[in-house]
């Protein structure tokens, strides 16, 4: 059984790695113009603008499963994960975008703060408790190292664009 300073050290690393997808996610979104983000990654693949609200939009939908609260942008939805890209949505701006991005990376790091060693071995709110007990991977940190391995698969999308 890992101790308390071992499980803290994983839960640390875990949101280091967070930090840094979106740290890249951030560069790579400045270092591109919004006539790049326009262009698809490959020919007949997402744009780059419609990656950018899909990963802010699957973010955002972190705050609820992970129990920290409302969706801050909860159009997003529709737009960037229930519809494929060039399905005829309205998409907001990039520079909306990324204000939405930075306000929910604010919101999580703030939760994320909050959360206790016990509170990140919890189950996030997907999961019934009986199916936790059969299941304790279902936590809320592994909801954290699937999203960051998402943003990443994307990120490296994206720099297709360049």
């Amino acid at each position: 059984m890992p101790t308390t300073a071992q499980t803290e050290l994983v839960i640390k690393m875990t949101l280091k790695a967070w930090d840094a997808q979106n740290g890249y996610l951030n560069k790579i979104t400045s270092s591109l113009t919004d006539e790049q983000l326009a262009n698809e990654v490959a020919p007949g693949r997402n744009t780059g603008i419609y990656l950018l609200g899909h990963l802010v939009a699957v973010s955002d939908a972190m705050l609820p499963l992970l129990g920290f609260g409302d969706r801050l942008f909860p159009a997003l939805e529709d737009i960037f994960v229930r519809n494929p890209d060039k399905s005829g949505q309205v998409m907001p701006s990039v520079t909306e975008l990324k204000l939405n991005l930075a306000a929910v990376n604010e919101q999580l790091a703030a939760a994320f703060q909050s959360c206790t060693v016990d509170g990140w071995l919890d189950r996030h709110t997907a999961v019934s408790a009986e199916d936790f007990v059969k299941e304790p991977h279902r936590n809320k940190l592994n909801v954290v190292i699937s999203r960051t391995n998402h943003m990443a698969n994307h990120i490296g999308q994206m720099l297709l664009l360049k």
